[in-house]
């Protein structure tokens, strides 16, 4: 009965980390891969949830969703926050043959993950009325927006948990039953999302109760991968969750702050938008859809390096960690190229998919036009956070951040919108990241340099 978990012990300890061997590329590519099919899954099913509801031909629907997406994509930024400590240190735990730490890390980092999860959520309910009047609702779309948020804020602590566990799997390697863990979310919203919406009748309230539904599935189905095929969860107890609260917060404080610059930053640009009235928003809400599709390699490709780069810091591989820097920077200019290409090619068939107004499209078409300049910095600074979360440098990255979504955002965007518009706002964001960009860049690559002379004692 003994001899079994000792011999999986002995494995676990001789069998070498997979991303610690091999081309450094290959493993970018294939966790941005397998990581962008995922999300885009997710996020093409979000995309259809508001297509549907545009087909209802009621503008105040369109524009409730897209706000309370808003404050949703607050709790997901959290949550994004959270998953990073969780991939550095079970990784980190991985790549230094650490297999007992690595299971304890995994389960109480979900744990904790879980209990913040839960907590963002009983804040928030209460304080819906002052968010969203705060960043434009009125009316019809405040009433959609507020029922929306009421159904699917209470299972943040599930999609938590789902989340955490499809880090686990990343950080193990195992980058494609993560893919499937994630994508079990599209596979549910697109059984139940136009029976609800339009089959039974409950308009938007139907793609917030397929939200709930889909977050269950994928927390089902990431426990089962996790102990089935890597045995990376045991029985959690008091004293180990204690014992790794403390470095489970000193990166994800810092992470949950880095993270919450975005959706800060995107209310106070629905803000701006909402001065424009109602297609303006809509015409947000549309971009908010289309953007992580067009770009979810460029999400993927951020969760994708961590751990690559977490597994050989623990193996003490710099070389291998600045080109696994490198590598990111090469599929981001060819990935960013490739999709502003498409955009433009598709401006006026996605506008006229949404039965947008022609103000709607209008805005949405532009944005397409200028969306890989946009993007290209923001990408920049996505990859560079990465390195800094997974290498101890989270206070850079909650610098970064935040140093782009205020001062390289908030003056170029209200000024913005002031002289051209709507239009001019759209323009002033990409302006704003060019900086920001190109130095977190520079910083990132400085890191590991300091860590590899850190870890070198002078002869």
């Amino acid at each position: 009965m003994d001899a079994s978990p000792s011999a999986k012990e002995a494995a676990d300890a001789t069998a070498p980390p997979r991303f610690v061997v091999g081309s450094t590329m290959r493993h970018v590519l294939v966790m941005t891969g397998t990581g962008a099919a995922g999300l885009v899954a997710i996020f093409i099913v979000d995309l259809v949830s508001l297509l549907y509801i545009s087909w209802l031909n009621d503008p105040s629907l369109t524009a409730g969703v897209g706000l309370a997406t808003v404050v949703m994509f607050f709790t997901i930024s959290i949550n994004v926050g959270l998953m990073i400590p969780i991939g550095a240190l079970v990784s980190r735990a991985l790549g230094a043959r650490r297999p007992d730490n690595a299971r304890r890390l995994a389960t109480s980092c979900s744990i904790l993950m879980a209990a913040v999860a839960a907590l963002v959520s009983v804040i928030l309910l209460p304080l819906l009325p002052l968010i969203l009047t705060t960043i434009g609702a009125h009316d019809d779309t405040y009433r959609v927006a507020q029922s929306f948020l009421w159904i699917t804020l209470p299972t943040n602590v599930i999609m938590a948990f789902g989340m955490a566990f499809s880090t686990v799997l990343r950080a193990a390697g195992d980058a494609k039953r993560s893919m499937y863990a994630t994508m079990s979310v599209a596979a549910v919203t697109v059984v139940l999302d136009p029976i609800l919406i339009f089959g039974i009748g409950l308009k938007a309230n139907g793609a917030a109760v397929t939200i709930n539904i889909a977050r269950v599935a994928y927390l089902y189905v990431g426990y089962r991968y996790l102990t089935r095929a890597h045995d990376l969860l045991v029985k959690p107890n008091l004293p180990s969750i204690l014992k790794d609260a403390r470095p489970f917060f000193a990166i994800a404080v810092p992470a949950i702050l880095t993270n919450i610059a975005a959706p800060v930053a995107n209310a106070f640009f629905t803000g701006v938008m909402a001065q424009f009235g109602d297609q303006a928003i809509a015409a947000s809400a549309i971009i908010d859809r289309v953007t992580p599709v067009a770009f979810a390699g460029v999400f993927a490709l951020a969760g994708a390096i961590g751990p690559v780069l977490g597994q050989n810091w623990g193996a003490q591989r710099y070389d291998r960690m600045k080109q696994t820097l490198k590598d990111a920077l090469v599929f981001t200019i060819f990935y960013v190229g490739g999709v502003w290409l498409a955009l433009f090619l598709v401006q006026v068939p996605l506008t006229t998919a949404f039965n947008a107004p022609p103000a709607t499209a209008e805005i949405v078409q532009f944005f397409c036009q200028l969306s890989g300049f946009i993007w290209f910095f923001i990408s920049l600074v996505f990859v560079a956070n990465a390195s800094f979360n997974n290498l101890g440098y989270p206070l850079l990255s909650t610098f970064f951040n935040w140093g782009r979504a205020t001062l390289g955002m908030i003056p170029f965007a209200y000024f913005g919108a002031q002289i051209g518009g709507p239009k001019g706002a759209l323009l002033g964001i990409g302006a704003g990241s060019v900086v920001f960009g190109i130095a977190a860049v520079i910083t990132a690559f400085w890191t590991i340099r300091r860590i590899e002379r850190q870890a070198v004692p002078a002869v």
